[in-house]
């Protein structure tokens, strides 16, 4: 393999190792995605969702796109938490206006125990190529970010046969038959653990593991049945495949009161949503891990004058000091004007100095 080039824009990665920087790094959830007029041309261009997803020049092409309008400080692959189960052949589809189906839900331990743990260059390869040409067409201007979905959110799909409100079927396993459930989540670490490393090795410079229903659990069950299975992965993590180390961020939307807990797990970083305050976040991890957050992705829509005025509440929640990433609390809106967006970016470029002096 050629030599990579040096990485111009680091400052994402030093906030996420709480080193100094001059300002905030920012970037967006989903910033690769629908609300771009050009991402919605090479959609149709690729034919549907899971198309562009297993085409790894397209995938590099949207990945690349919002890095064209905006001043980000990292790029994030552009792939779905559900690339796993759609390698365990469970029947992946996307179907207009309803999200994601599982056509084979599991549901028993048989069903489990027929799962295969996918190989990451073989069944998932297409994500692998994609993260290797992506890294190739980024040239070191900004770090390229890996990521995947927690055991408990990819398992919460694969149970309830696509997205759901009160996720009655994986909380009806939950309790009538844990140990089927533990079985499925711990094939989904180990499967995450090799994509992830895959991820790595292909290029990517930092990861994400999105616990996105994790916020629906109690507070025991979410130890149990999520935390303790994203700490396991972020154990089995090469976390230095290019003698720089590759910074974890873990998200749970709706985990504001877990956060000391999550500091446990491992990750360098904790994502936060809107409904917890940065200064109190920061209090809870004493300092030590990073936070990336939390505007909320309604403050879109508000004029541009709002946006600037809540970007500046949110940087002035973190304070003064390193180790705050700037993002949404949870992914941009489809239907968000990107000039809105432009503004939120422009203005965490213009008010953050302050904080880092």
């Amino acid at each position: 393999m050629s030599a990579r080039p040096p990485l111009q824009n680091d400052i994402f990665l030093r906030a996420l190792l709480r080193q100094k920087t001059d300002r905030t790094p920012v970037w967006m959830m989903r910033q690769a995605g629908r609300y771009l007029p050009e991402y919605r041309a090479t959609r149709t261009q690729a034919g549907s969702f899971l198309q562009l997803c297993m085409n790894p020049q397209l995938a590099c092409e949207v990945t690349l796109q919002p890095l064209a309008r905006f001043r980000l400080d990292a790029a994030i692959l552009f792939s779905d938490i559900l690339t796993i189960p759609h390698a365990m052949n469970v029947g992946l589809e996307f179907e207009a206006g309803e999200g994601p189906v599982i056509q084979r839900p599991v549901r028993s331990r048989a069903d489990v125990d027929a799962l295969p743990i996918p190989d990451p260059e073989v069944e998932l390869r297409y994500v692998m190529d994609a993260v290797r040409l992506i890294r190739q067409e980024l040239g070191g201007r900004v770090p390229l970010i890996g990521f995947a979905g927690s055991p408990w959110t990819v398992g919460s799909y694969m149970v309830e046969g696509g997205s759901s409100k009160n996720f009655s079927r994986i909380k009806g396993m939950l309790y009538a038959d844990p140990t089927t459930l533990h079985a499925l989540l711990e094939k989904l670490t180990e499967a995450t653990i090799r994509y992830l490393n895959g991820q790595m090795a292909a290029g990517a410079q930092a990861l994400m593991i999105f616990d996105t229903w994790g916020g629906v659990l109690s507070p025991r069950d979410y130890h149990d049945f999520s935390l303790q299975y994203m700490a396991r992965i972020i154990d089995g993590l090469d976390k230095e495949p290019e003698g720089r180390r590759v910074p974890v961020i873990l998200f749970t939307k709706g985990g504001g009161a877990w956060l000391p807990q999550m500091v446990r797990a491992g990750a360098d970083a904790l994502g936060v949503d809107w409904t917890t305050d940065l200064a109190e976040a920061r209090a809870a991890v004493r300092d030590s891990v990073a936070l990336q957050g939390n505007l909320d992705p309604n403050v879109l829509y508000a004029p541009h004058a709002v946006i600037r005025e809540e970007v500046a509440r949110t940087l002035a929640s973190y304070g003064h000091g390193h180790g705050h990433v700037f993002n949404l609390g949870h992914g941009i809106h489809l239907d968000v004007d990107p000039e809105r967006a432009g503004t939120m970016v422009e203005a965490v470029h213009e008010f953050s100095p302050q904080y880092h002096r």
